[in-house]
């Protein structure tokens, strides 16, 4: 009989799935050891990221074209392609958009070009969002002195950036009790667009939130393998941690009485008139008063806990800050079409009324009492 052939031998799949439970061990006890010490992982990614910066500067540098000061009117050809415009006559105030979390540069695409027609100067502050927020209003504090003169300016803050509009506001241009830390143009007011100022669960995805910034925004950035570390190691994602210390600090500090806020919020989930009639129908069937009243504060608790799908409402509510704005939308949706024939995002009126209101973009056309709710157009 002919010596048998050998049986060819597959890849030795011991030492990969020995690799692959090493890798899910690590992991697991890395999210473990952070859950518990969210300080100490916060003071370690801020180490790792400085010596980013101390060993790869040129690499590092956020000098990219991207990040900084960007005039948006008239509107920039391209993301990154805006340049400082010297002003002729200082407009009744100046509006500085300070987006979020990990955002690729389009959720102005919207509101801007609104701004711009309604007679204000539209900026726009890009910063490497993934570091700690108290660094990104450090960054804005930096680029202040180069706004021009002549006109105050209103903080308009999506999500995260009216966290960072926040932070600057009261710790760098107008803290109470001492001088202004950095020269230039005052405050008028700061506008918090779906901000989670008592914080976001949703901050834990951070890692999602950069792939969809790194990819989203590959054609209107400079791409490199530094991309996502130039923006920071993670640090935004404890500070946006429901009682954070960054949270913490902020909440506590007072609020300059001159500079005016506004909160507009996004709900998910509004009681549809049918569905309200249904569960009114069957608490009176019952005759229980107090299970119409259950049933009420049920659905009602629902669609406040859900918010917007990232901030709930009560997250959103500025601490000792006056009425909110309630909107039907999601996070995003609130200031930018999903679709190009979409109806306008329903966070754009209620930030032009507020602005009527406070005398910067014509007159007003009516006073806000109460908690707001506004249709979509």
């Amino acid at each position: 009989m002919p010596p048998a052939t050998p049986r060819p031998r597959g890849p030795r799949r011991g030492p990969l799935l020995a690799l692959a439970l090493l890798s899910l061990v690590a992991g697991g006890g890395w999210t473990w050891w952070t859950e518990g010490h969210p300080r100490q992982e916060r003071l370690l990614r801020v180490l790792v990221h400085d010596r980013l910066y101390d060993w790869f500067p040129a690499q590092m540098a956020p000098d990219d074209g991207w990040h900084g000061l960007r005039r948006r009117d008239p509107p920039a050809a391209s993301p990154g392609a805006g340049s400082p415009v010297t002003p002729g006559t200082p407009p009744a105030a100046r509006i500085l958009l300070v987006h979020g979390l990990d955002e690729p540069g389009t959720i102005w695409d919207d509101l801007a070009p609104v701004l711009g027609a309604a007679g204000l100067e539209v900026w726009e502050f890009r910063y490497p969002n993934d570091q700690g927020i108290d660094r990104s209003a450090d960054a804005l504090a930096s680029h202040w002195p180069d706004l021009p003169p002549g006109a105050p300016v209103v903080l308009i803050g999506h999500s995260m950036g009216g966290l960072v509009a926040r932070d600057f506001v009261s710790r760098w241009r107008h803290p109470v009790g001492e001088g202004a830390r950095v020269d230039g143009p005052a405050v008028a007011g700061v506008i918090l667009v779906g901000t989670p100022n008592l914080g976001s669960e949703w901050a834990r995805l951070r890692v999602w939130l950069e792939l969809r910034d790194q990819f989203a925004s590959a054609q209107g950035r400079r791409f490199s393998l530094f991309a996502a570390l130039r923006d920071g190691t993670g640090e935004a994602k404890i500070d946006l941690r429901p009682g954070s210390d960054f949270l913490r600090a902020l909440n506590a500090r007072p609020w300059p009485a001159q500079v005016q806020t506004q909160a507009i919020e996004g709900r998910l989930l509004a009681p549809a008139p049918t569905l309200a009639a249904g569960l009114e129908a069957a608490a009176a069937e019952t005759g229980s008063a107090a299970l119409q009243h259950r049933l009420r504060a049920w659905w009602n608790g629902l669609g406040a806990g859900l918010g917007d799908g990232v901030v709930t409402l009560e997250s959103a509510r500025v601490p000792g800050g006056g009425a909110p704005v309630v909107v039907e939308a999601a996070h995003r949706a609130l200031l930018l079409r999903l679709f190009p024939g979409d109806p306008r995002p329903p966070a754009i009126e209620p930030i032009l009324e507020t602005l009527r209101q406070w005398g910067l973009a014509g007159a007003p056309s009516g006073a806000q009492g109460g908690e707001q709710r506004w249709p979509q157009r």
